[in-house]
């Protein structure tokens, strides 16, 4: 049975106030996206189930979502003007359906590049509760071994480089105002394919993120 909205709502010890003391010590670029009609973040949380005693609770009834790094990363909140996608809008159909309310995993955030950050329910290992990365570069699911809270502090102040390495290319910080949190880059070749190199040398557009998601999964199982 779902709980009610006001379970979820913690008056007496919510985690925004220690979120917002993590963002205000981040090092990498932190963006608080405002809430674009809290009706909706209310049936985010709501759907989500989790509770704002918790970060990600907090996340979503508080915020309309964060941008790293330039929006690098998207981490999905209650729904925004500019990222209009909710967690659990996002998930629907994808992990989760109506009639099938427990997910294998939860997508939590993404980036520009098609790359999906989830929690582990059970379907990506043994360590549930735990972060894992689907890699646009594999078409994989990589174990980061690290919870959702670690998982925010890598946002605020990991070395995004280092993580990312040759799959950030030379222009991507201007290249990165043509597109919305919605959207994503999709390069040609794909990132899985064995020609991927230097994406300094490729060709890109900017598609739906939503788009960019199925033709991942389309060749997922074409691949096996």
């Amino acid at each position: 049975m779902l709980r009610p909205l006001t379970e979820l709502i913690n008056q007496e010890d919510p985690a925004w106030p220690l979120v917002k003391d993590w963002m205000s010590q981040a090092s990498n670029k932190v963006e608080v996206l405002r809430i674009a009609d809290q009706k909706v973040a209310d049936e985010a949380l709501f759907l989500s189930q989790v509770t704002t005693r918790s970060p990600m609770g907090a996340l979503v009834y508080q915020t309309g979502g964060l941008l790293i790094d330039n929006g690098w990363i998207r981490i999905l909140g209650g729904g925004s003007a500019e990222l209009q996608r909710t967690l659990p809008s996002w998930n629907k159909d994808k992990t989760y359906t109506n009639s099938t309310r427990e997910a294998g995993y939860l997508l939590v955030a993404d980036d520009v590049l098609g790359g999906l950050f989830a929690i582990n329910g059970g379907l990506l290992g043994k360590d549930v509760g735990k972060m894992y990365y689907f890699a646009p570069e594999t078409l994989a699911f990589e174990a980061l071994e690290i919870s959702y809270s670690q998982f925010l502090s890598f946002c605020f102040n990991g070395d995004l480089d280092d993580f990312y390495g040759p799959m950030r290319w030379k222009t991507w910080v201007g290249d990165m105002q043509q597109l919305t949190p919605d959207q994503a880059f999709s390069f040609m070749p794909f990132l899985w394919t064995a020609e991927a190199k230097n994406l300094d040398n490729y060709t890109w557009k900017v598609v739906p993120v939503e788009e960019l998601y199925q033709v991942q999964q389309e060749f997922c199982q074409q691949l096996g």
